[in-house]
């Protein structure tokens, strides 16, 4: 009996501070958008914690703080960190990379980040300090396949606007390919800029007296959070919108292409629940999407009066109808 309640006591002092950790965590958010806009991708992050264990107001504290655009995440990150998380969730490269610079300790999940690399991670396989997660993949590759989608769906449309947040520096680089890719392809690119929510309509107007006939939505906080917006625009002006991720589609886009957003907060409800129970950040491998998915509005299509080529449906893994 005594050797039973020895080998118990020393199996409990094993588990005992997994289990502590694992009670009481404290999970910070940087988001984009609004806390009062639905999303489907965070409904999925809440419902896989939940599904791990993690009930909020129990075992789980959640400091959701949220940004319609790029300037807010480097005091929204400082004013998390300040109340000591376990674990930063961040949505978006904007707010990865606020994260990292104002804490190289906290673990960091990230969401739809571009290129780790360039925030100093060692490698995807093995990460190393404090940030892990998952990328949207890279996106050179994905910007060249949205302009061949946009070709071969709306083959007559050939000048495209391409819509950027001039405050992410981390678009630059993305400027020769997309030019090169969009040369190969017999299509012309402009590119306007926006730098705040209220830009949208005068772009769109921009773009439209310019003579573009398409738009190509570079993503940014500040483009998810004026979704709607773009969605009107794009019917209000008649050009039809091209976006990475489905959600603006849904609100009124013609096209996305890019990783399901909502299975990437999900398989990041994974990192958050391993870092909380005790699992180094750097030990979490990165992830890059394995399947990119094709949306199409119909309706969209039906308003605008077009035509989407049956090559480009029967790829569709999502129609609205």
């Amino acid at each position: 009996m005594k050797r039973r309640a020895f080998v118990a006591g020393v199996l409990a002092a094993m588990v005992t501070p997994s289990v502590a950790r694992a009670q009481n965590a404290r999970l910070a958010m940087l988001l984009t958008g609004s806390p009062t806009a639905a999303s489907p991708e965070y409904d999925a992050f809440s419902a896989q914690l939940a599904a791990l264990g993690w009930t909020e107001g129990q075992n789980l504290t959640v400091d959701r703080r949220w940004a319609d655009g790029p300037e807010p995440f480097a005091r929204l990150a400082r004013e998390a960190i300040a109340a000591h998380p376990t674990v930063i969730l961040t949505a978006g490269p904007d707010a990865t990379r606020a994260a990292r610079q104002a804490t190289p300790t906290i673990p960091i999940v990230m969401i739809a980040a571009t290129d780790p690399r360039v925030l100093g991670v060692s490698s995807f396989a093995r990460p190393g300090g404090n940030l892990t997660g998952l990328t949207i993949g890279p996106p050179e590759a994905v910007n060249e396949k949205r302009l061949q989608l946009l070709k071969e769906a709306l083959p007559s449309r050939t000048h495209v606007a391409v819509v950027w947040d001039v405050n992410r520096t981390t678009d630059a680089p993305m400027i020769a390919p997309m030019t090169m890719a969009a040369h190969s392809l017999g299509l012309r690119l402009s590119h306007l800029d926006v730098t705040s929510g209220r830009d949208f309509d005068a772009t769109f107007a921009a773009a439209k007296k310019d003579g573009a006939d398409c738009i190509m939505l570079v993503e940014s906080p500040r483009a998810v959070a004026s979704r709607m917006l773009i969605g009107q625009l794009g019917l209000r002006y008649r050009l039809p919108v091209m976006s990475q991720f489905s959600r603006i589609v849904d609100a009124g886009g013609l096209l996305s292409y890019g990783p399901d957003l909502s299975e990437l907060f999900r398989r990041a409800a994974v990192y958050v629940d391993k870092i909380s129970r005790g699992t180094p950040a750097g030990e979490l491998p990165i992830e890059q999407p394995s399947k990119f998915e094709l949306v199409i509005n119909m309706k969209t299509a039906k308003a605008l009066g077009l035509a989407i080529a049956p090559s480009v449906q029967l790829r569709a893994d999502r129609v609205i109808e």
